[in-house]
């Protein structure tokens, strides 16, 4: 078997840190970029590891930077750490190409956010990357757009014409997922939500009940449960389809981690998945392939989009500092239909 290649300290990335460390790209990148707000013992693991790989950023955007080197800025609060971490993989990978740094901040309600755009602005940012949901906050965007610090919006189903955005067709999506299960003979679908203030989990329910009415089927609402894309909020939504009589045969949720608390409170009622219930998510988070059985859900390029995200922002940074006003572009990425075990046909 031939040797495998070892790295030189030109070729690692942060992501080689990350996982050298046994920490979260995000940690390592904190930690890299100076944010005090990591634990000593983790600030050391991470710095070890990069004495230990020999890690350095690659320099080769300096074409970018002809004036000082490209912040970014990533402002979340994504309940789903899964997603988050996925995207943010994509962002630093990207980053670390083209030799730009990545400051991320946490917020949460109004307050927080302002804050934490005061933040990133008094860091000296060139533009900022928001994920879901904040990718749909008028407020946040607004106040960048305000400052002038271009911004691209991810995972958004109604990007604004003055920002630029990476999503995937969240309608289509839904749509090729709800027919997929039509297929298999189900009719009686739970569908368990998403946060409501976040424009594709407003897609992707019009989408379910849409190709159900095509389908000649009524959805009634007791078949459609609350969720904020987050484990717990899919506890409560799955025990409440579950306690239908009758049950439906499948429940399609809104994301990965949704599904795996209704797989999990499927297992704790004694059901056989797929026998007696099919259950699919949405994303292909790892996590879809860690559950058993293995989740059949709608793959979401979230890396990919992650990786788009910085070229996007990159292009509207290098746009200004040339003098350059270019509308905003608008990346709409492939989603794909990946089927595994925990659906199948209707038992007869």
């Amino acid at each position: 078997m031939p040797e495998r290649k070892r790295k030189t300290p030109a070729t690692v990335t942060i992501l080689d840190v990350a996982r050298h460390a046994g920490v979260s790209a995000m940690t390592a990148s904190r930690v890299i970029n100076g944010n005090t707000r990591v634990g000593a013992e983790l600030r050391e693991r991470v710095l070890a590891s990069v004495q230990a790989l020999g890690y350095c950023p690659n320099l080769a955007g300096r074409s970018l930077r002809t004036r000082g080197s490209a912040r970014i800025g990533v402002l979340y609060s994504n309940p789903s750490a899964a997603y988050l971490n996925e995207l943010m993989l994509g962002m630093l990978e990207q980053s670390s190409l083209s030799g730009t740094q990545v400051l991320v901040e946490k917020c949460a309600g109004l307050q927080s956010q302002r804050a934490a755009v005061q933040r990133l602005v008094e860091a000296g940012v060139d533009g900022v990357i928001v994920p879901p949901p904040l990718c749909d906050s008028p407020q946040t965007i607004g106040e960048l757009d305000a400052r002038g610090i271009p911004v691209v919006a991810v995972a958004t189903a109604t990007p604004l014409p003055q920002v630029a955005s990476v999503r995937i067709d969240d309608y289509a999506g839904a749509r090729a997922m709800t027919r997929h299960l039509l297929e298999l003979g189900h009719s009686r679908i739970g569908f368990i939500e998403g946060d409501p203030r976040h424009t594709p989990a407003q897609l992707r329910r019009q989408a379910f009940l849409d190709t159900m009415a095509e389908a000649g089927i009524e959805v009634p609402a007791e078949l459609l449960a609350e969720g904020m894309f987050t484990y717990r909020s899919g506890l409560a939504a799955a025990r409440q389809l579950l306690a239908l009589r009758p049950r439906p045969s499948a429940i399609f949720c809104c994301n990965d981690d949704m599904a795996a608390a209704a797989m999990a409170m499927a297992h704790g009622m004694g059901l056989r998945i797929p026998g007696e219930l099919s259950i699919v998510g949405f994303d292909d988070t790892p996590m879809a392939t860690t559950l058993w059985p293995e989740l059949t859900t709608i793959r979401q390029p979230v890396t990919a989009m992650g990786k788009a995200a910085v070229s996007l922002v990159l292009e509207r940074i290098r746009d200004r500092r040339e003098g350059r006003e270019h509308a905003p572009r608008h990346q709409v990425m492939k989603f794909t239909l990946v089927k595994r075990q925990s659906a199948a046909a209707l038992a007869p």
